[in-house]
This record gives structure tokens, sequence and C-alpha cells, in this order.
């Protein structure tokens, strides 16, 4: 069967994400949080204290990133982080006087956005395909939260080597002694007897 860009879930899915993303950039502008920055913003704002790995649950960006823009976003002076009380290792998000106000800055603007988006099909269809959108994230969320957590690797423990390998193995690290070069024989003529 002939591949068919009509019926490929990723190319239409990266279709209507970059329409979204265009939409979004012309409402919000470059002086307002980049979209996964406005999801935290609110996310963090609707969930005080969150822990990071709740995070990333919440808005589906991978752990790496995300620890990435918080620590981005805290320089900026948008979020602040502190232990939690439960997990002396583990990191609470909150949001800054400066995050709200970005918040609330492009509030309107992403609502227009959303609408734009929205607005391409007609109003029968609308929710019908965010109820759709909605199934497919909460399957998403469903098979990451089934998934088992990614193991770290540890450091292989140094085994301690039995005498005979220690000794092949000095002997390999030693510097190989030159041979002296071989002295050439020389060809006896034998004379014959007149």
């Amino acid at each position: 069967m002939p591949y068919n860009l009509r019926k490929s879930p990723g190319h239409l899915l990266r279709r209507a994400q970059q329409y979204a993303h265009d939409l979004y950039s012309k409402e919000v502008g470059s002086k307002g949080p980049t979209p996964r920055q406005f999801e935290v913003l609110h996310t963090v704002s609707q969930n005080e204290g969150l822990s990071q790995t709740d995070l990333v649950r919440a808005t589906g960006i991978d752990r790496s990133t995300l620890a990435d823009m918080i620590a981005r976003m805290i320089n900026k002076g948008l979020l602040s982080r502190s232990r939690t009380k439960e997990d002396a290792r583990a990191n609470a998000v909150s949001i800054t006087a400066a995050g709200r106000r970005m918040l609330q800055g492009a509030m309107n603007s992403v609502n227009k956005a959303e609408s734009a988006a929205l607005s391409v099909l007609p109003k029968t269809q609308q929710a019908a395909f965010m109820k759709a959108l909605g199934a497919y994230a909460d399957a998403l969320d469903k098979m990451q939260d089934a998934a088992p957590a990614p193991r770290k690797k540890r450091a292989p423990a140094k085994r301690k080597a039995a005498p005979a390998r220690k000794k092949a193995a000095a002997k390999k690290k030693a510097p190989a002694k030159r041979k002296a070069p071989a002295k050439k024989k020389r060809a006896v003529k034998r004379r014959g007897r007149r």
C-alpha cells in the first residue's frame, strides 16, 4: 500500500501543531512566554508547590527539557524552587509575582490563538475534535504511567584479577624488550680443489 500523507497521524498532528504554534506566536508575540513556558506557568499557578516529577506528568514535557526550562525560568525570576518537606531530594516549584504577571498578560492572547485554531473547523465538529484530542492525550498518559521507570546504570564493580591474569596484564603493560638484530650469516664459499 503506498504511503499517503493525508492518512498519516504523525503528519497531520504536526501540521495541526504547526498551525496552532503559528497562531500562538502571532497573538502572544516574542515578549510573551513560549507555548511550553505558558503551560508550565499555568500548571504551577494552579498547583503551587508541585514537584518537578508531577509537573512532567501534568504537562507532558520530558524530564530533561523541563529541568532546563525551569532553570531558565528561575533565572528570569518567573519561578522559584525549593526542596519538598516529604522528600529532601525532590524540588517543589512555585510561581513568582513576575511569573503571575507574565501569565496574566498572555492569557487573552492565548485564548484568541486557541479560538482561532478551533475556528478552522465548523462549530458542529469542534467538540468532537477536542474530545478526540483529549482521549488521545489520556491514552498517552496511561501508556506513560504504565511504563516502568528507567533504571539508573550502575558503574561496573571492579573485580580482583586472578594472579595469572595479573601477570599477563603486567606483561602487556611492560615495554617490550628490543631484540638484538640478528647476525647475518655469511655465506662461505667453498673453494674447490684444482
